[in-house]
């Protein structure tokens, strides 16, 4: 059973031996395919998120729908020789989020068949967010409002699902997307609210006749005070979140589930999982590092050629064509908004990157680049942190393995903080 590897955290958090899972949250075929070879090298299993906004049954901003995103992502696995007994396909965020204009009841018969869609696809990790307000609603729910929405779409997940999916519950603050400026402080979840949380969901499924399905409610989202803005990121502070981590002690069969911890440090990342938070979100952070990647491979072939740099100007004009999924995200003066539209930790740029205009544009880069070795001294000067790995021939010096070793390095740093080798 591909969902082990999640219904055992909780056992295994509590007889002291600290494992955790990664999330990537992404639906970059580069981040995914650099996500499934190294499970397929280290013989993990690989959970895969797709949020409400990226995959719905309407399309969502990648314009697939669950069915679609399974496909697309075993055709991935396929290519790169992963056991698809081994993945683990989840959807973040599972709630009315992405139809919140609407009324409540308009919104929820959209997010019910959006979950009916997930689980049809054999989804098997379904985190229920129902914390937004709708149309005439305030913009946050109370949790008793919120856990009687999550009942109602798990009863569908139940119906519709082809095996017995795992829930995840609660939501983090703020909303999926991260924070628009930035964060000087967050306050922690406080264990009373934790628990609060969890005994209202349990009433809640109860009423509904899910017991059973309660039972496989494994994860609860909470804050433990990490998160990143456009220039600056929020760091893991253990000692404000002990309270928290011991309150696990009250709540068996959970571990937390912690998003955005994105551009931690691997200490802070290890700390989370020894502290119980268990399942660590990452995504904006994946396709960062690629980005960085391409940008230096950008500045490698024009210092070879002696041309002019060719990505960076391609996707600074596609984003000033198509501003909308940045504009009101990036605050400030016209050249702080040029500045973050490229470097932002916020990196909206990724939703640019499966357009025609900047698949041409990495396509015509890597064909400028080729499949020569480029030269170690350029290598070291645009794409420091691959030199070691090439030295020690870990990376060949070619364009396309030095942005897939990007994606591959940060996720050597989860994996060593879930403690697996």
């Amino acid at each position: 059973m591909s969902t082990t590897a999640l219904t055992s955290l909780p056992r295994l958090h509590r007889e002291g031996r600290a494992v955790g899972i990664t999330s990537v949250c992404s639906a970059h075929p580069e981040v995914i395919g650099a996500a499934l070879r190294l499970g397929r090298d280290t013989g993990q299993s690989v959970l895969i998120e797709a949020t409400c906004n990226q995959v719905n049954q309407d399309g969502g901003y990648t314009g697939m729908t669950p069915g679609d995103f399974r496909r697309f992502v075993e055709c991935i696995a396929g290519e790169t020789g992963f056991d698809l007994d081994r993945l683990i396909l989840g959807g973040d965020h599972l709630g009315p989020n992405p139809w919140k204009h609407l009324s409540p009841e308009a919104a929820m018969e959209k997010a019910e068949a959006m979950v009916a869609a997930y689980a049809a696809a054999g989804f098997e990790k379904i985190h229920l967010d129902c914390s937004m307000g709708c149309a005439g609603e305030p913009p946050a729910l109370d949790d008793e409002h919120t856990a009687a929405r999550a009942a109602r779409l798990a009863a569908v997940a139940e119906k519709h699902s082809t095996g017995k999916p795992v829930y995840v519950i609660g939501t983090e603050v703020p909303v999926p997307g991260g924070a628009l400026e930035e964060v000087e402080h967050l306050d922690v979840t406080s264990p009373d609210a934790a628990e609060a949380t969890v005994d209202i969901h349990r009433r809640a499924f109860a009423g509904a006749g899910l017991d059973e399905a309660f039972e496989r409610v494994i994860g609860l989202v909470v804050q433990p005070g990490v998160e990143f803005g456009n220039q600056n990121v929020v760091s893991y502070v253990p000692e404000a979140a002990q309270a928290l981590s011991r309150r696990l002690a009250d709540l068996p069969g959970l571990v937390f589930e912690a998003h955005s911890t994105d551009y931690q440090t691997g200490a802070d990342l290890r700390a989370l999982v020894v502290d119980g938070f268990c399942i660590l979100k990452v995504g904006p952070g994946l396709t960062f590092a690629l980005r960085e990647a391409l940008y230096g491979l950008d500045a490698i072939a024009a210092e070879l050629d002696g041309g002019a740099l060719s990505l960076k100007p391609a996707m600074e004009a596609l984003m000033l064509r198509q501003p909308g999924h940045w504009a009101k995200y990036y605050p400030g003066t016209a050249e702080e908004q040029a500045l973050h539209r490229h470097f932002s930790y916020s990196d909206r740029i990724r939703y640019y990157w499966a357009l025609p205009e900047a698949k041409a544009a990495v396509n015509a880069l890597m064909k400028r680049l080729g499949d020569k070795a480029l030269p170690e001294t350029l290598i070291s000067q645009h794409l420091a942190a691959a030199w070691p790995e090439v030295r020690t021939g870990l990376t060949a010096p070619t364009a396309r393995s030095l942005a897939r070793a990007a994606v591959t390095r940060m996720l050597r740093i989860y994996a060593a903080a879930c403690g697996q080798n």
